[in-house]
C-alpha cells in the first residue's frame, strides 16, 4: 500500500476522533447544565437536529457555531476543548 494512502487514512482517522471528542464534550457540558437538547439548541440559535448531529459526531461544526455554544454555556471557546 503506498504511503500517501496510509497517510490519508491516518488523517481521516484523526478527523473522526476529534468529532467524537467534541460531540461527547458538548453533550457532557450540556447535561451538566441540565439543558435538554432542544432547549440548548434554541439557546445556541441552531436547529435541534443540528445539535443532535453534533453530539452524534455526524457533522462538521463551524467556528461561529462553536462560539454560539460557548456563549450558551457561559464559557470561553477554549474551554470546550
Amino acid at each position: 500500500m503506498p504511503s500517501y494512502i496510509v497517510c490519508s487514512l491516518y488523517i481521516i482517522r484523526l478527523h473522526m476522533d476529534i468529532k467524537i471528542y467534541f460531540g461527547e464534550k458538548i453533550r457532557k457540558l450540556r447535561t451538566e447544565k441540565w439543558f435538554s437538547q432542544e432547549e440548548f439548541a434554541r439557546k445556541c440559535w441552531v436547529h435541534r437536529t443540528y445539535m443532535w448531529l453534533i453530539e452524534r459526531w455526524e457533522t462538521n461544526i463551524t467556528l461561529e457555531n462553536i462560539e454560539k455554544i460557548a456563549k450558551a454555556l457561559n464559557i470561553e471557546n477554549k474551554d470546550i476543548f
